[in-house]
């Protein structure tokens, strides 16, 4: 009778065993399935999500071809600066909330135009400007470059946009202001900045008394003043800052002036060896007059962080 019973209550066990593990079974499969419709609502609505991003990848491709990538310093006023904002017509520079602004910005904005293409800034270090543009991170210079025999073993350069003419800085009112020759200074005690070829060219006036090299415009500024130069050497963008600065100063322009080289003085557009570009932004350089790139530089003279 023992026995019997110990059977009977094993199977009983081992049934309400069987049956608790079908409910478990059933419910879990029950509960997993309503997890899985909530996590993923519908395995068609996810893929029109991947085609989506495919799409916005192939729109974006689309827009890089529409762009026109400048590189440039972005900190070599007048030609080009950094600012907060886009007064005075800045463009904002690729991949932070700064601004472009200067000769040089408002230069690749005609060109972008006349090519139909919007303009990005990538501001870059002066070393790592034709690096960039070889591997094709940009697709031109635009930044105060000279179109020296050295660069042209590596890249190609356009027309030329800009000409730094020599002038000299001298007092209003004074024996030189209407001095239209470098000869007119014969005698008279002039100066530039050191380790600049605006110093070597002195030597071109006869009987000049060539004063020590200074280090920096602000120096010779100052001896301006106080008499200590006649006058000083540089290229027209600092002459005009300078007598925009001090009612004091003048700007002396030259019918008969320096002799220079295109490698000291011209400014171009950097391309890429074998750039189709080049005919092109030709063609839009062409269509800008002196008088237009003049007013230009004055205006980014004027409009520069220093002048502000």
């Amino acid at each position: 009778m023992k026995k019997k019973w110990i059977v009977f209550l094993a199977m009983s066990l081992w049934a309400m065993m069987l049956l608790a593990g079908c409910g478990t079974k059933t419910d879990l499969e029950e509960t997993g399935t309503a997890d899985t419709m909530e996590q993923n609502p519908g395995t068609k609505d996810t893929g029109s999500e991947n085609t989506d991003t495919a799409d916005t990848g192939t729109a974006d491709a689309g827009t890089e071809e529409d762009t026109f990538k400048v590189g440039m310093e972005a900190g070599y006023a007048p030609f080009n600066w950094t600012q907060m904002d886009d007064s005075n017509g800045g463009v904002a520079i690729d991949g932070n909330a700064e601004f472009a602004g200067g000769y040089d910005v408002e230069i690749a904005k005609r060109i972008a135009d006349g090519l139909g293409k919007k303009l990005v800034i990538v501001k870059t270090e002066w070393d790592g400007l034709v690096p960039a543009l070889t591997s094709g991170k940009t697709d031109a210079i635009i930044a105060g470059m000279s179109p020296t025999a050295d660069r042209k073993k590596t890249i190609d350069f356009t027309d030329n946009y800009y000409k730094s003419d020599l002038v000299m800085v001298v007092k209003k009112g004074g024996e030189y202001e209407n001095a239209t020759s470098i000869q007119d200074f014969k005698g008279a005690k002039i100066t530039a900045q050191l380790n600049t070829f605006h110093y070597t060219v002195i030597d071109q006036i006869e009987g000049v008394k060539k004063e020590t090299a200074m280090d920096n415009f602000p120096a010779m500024r100052v001896a301006l003043e106080s008499g200590i130069i006649d006058g000083y050497v540089s290229e027209r963008p600092e002459g005009v800052s300078a007598s925009s600065a001090n009612d004091n100063f003048a700007m002396a322009e030259f019918t008969d002036g320096f002799k220079t080289s295109d490698d000291d003085t011209a400014i171009a557009v950097g391309l890429a060896k074998g750039s189709e570009l080049t005919v092109k932004i030709n063609e839009i350089l062409a269509g800008i007059s002196e008088e237009e790139r003049t007013s230009i530089m004055d205006a980014a003279i004027l409009n520069q962080p220093a002048a502000r």
